[in-house]
């Protein structure tokens, strides 16, 4: 779209030059030819965004950085180059600069104390969920890590930063949850060593960081330290073993724990503690 409020051919002589120059310097000397697209011309239509605007947004850079990256083809909207000024994007779409997406809403971190009776599930109609808890935590569009069982307990932590949420998918290099599990009967030391040095299901590896009997508690409740999203994998080792589990709560997500934390309550991380991840 013209930047003129008055549209195409209106202006001034030396607001049309002006204009011009513009266009050129943005485009490295060659003079782009402005075209015609349906989506940068629907101004009114609610839920978009100009392109600079959605990038500026992200924090990455300033509006005027932003036109100059997308002047020289490093923006792409749902996998296609873009580099006309004023186009306009929604916000469920796929923006990337040289490759990296980008997300347009102001990054936040939720740390939530589960409590039993919500399904960890972005999905109506699947009755209570852990979405309900964190509805007014944020205005950005934030999703739980992981999964926690619906009759299952402890933290989870919710974001809209990928590159937070994708330090927790690798297994062997990602973030260890601690669990405290409560079995249908006592766990044997020799079980316990077989977990603690790794096994296969189904002949696929299965490795825990730490696996330990509570201190002051009977045999039936242990500890366990693992690298992964889910607690599935969890049910899976221990039936393995022919154990049930009886109570599984998630008591400590890297060095964030559920201190100063009630159930069924939530919290925003300090700058502290995100900086504290961001490293891990």
């Amino acid at each position: 779209m013209n930047r003129h409020q008055g549209g195409k051919g209106k202006g001034k002589p030396s607001e049309r030059g002006a204009e011009s120059k513009r266009f050129r310097s943005n485009a490295k000397g060659n003079t782009p030819v402005k075209k015609t697209n349906t989506t940068s011309q629907s101004s009114s239509n609610s839920g978009e965004l100009r392109l600079n605007k959605y990038i500026a947004n992200s924090g990455m850079c300033s509006r005027r950085e932003a036109d100059a990256h997308i002047a020289i083809g490093l923006v792409t909207v749902n996998g296609k180059v873009i580099t006309e000024m004023g186009f306009k994007v929604k916000l469920e779409d796929e923006v990337r600069y040289d490759g990296a997406r980008i997300n347009p809403e102001q990054k936040a971190y939720v740390l939530l104390n589960k409590p039993k009776g919500f399904a960890t599930t972005t999905s109506e109609g699947k009755g209570r969920t852990v979405m309900d808890l964190v509805a007014n935590a944020t205005s950005s569009r934030i999703k739980p890590i992981g999964r926690l069982g619906r009759n299952s307990k402890g933290l989870l932590l919710f974001t809209n930063d990928d590159a937070i949420s994708s330090k927790f998918t690798n297994s062997k290099h990602g973030v260890a949850r601690l669990f405290h599990l409560e079995l249908d009967k006592n766990l044997k030391l020799e079980d316990l060593k077989k977990i603690q040095g790794g096994f296969k299901i189904e002949g696929k590896l299965v490795e825990v960081e730490e696996i330990s009997y509570i201190d002051g508690a009977s045999k039936k409740e242990v500890g366990l330290k693992i690298k992964n999203t889910g607690n599935t994998i969890i049910r899976s080792i221990f039936e393995y073993f022919k154990y049930e589990i009886v109570s599984l709560d998630c008591v400590a997500i890297g060095h964030l724990t559920k201190k100063d934390i009630p159930r069924g309550s939530w919290k925003h991380l300090t700058e502290q503690e995100l900086n504290t991840l961001k490293m891990l």
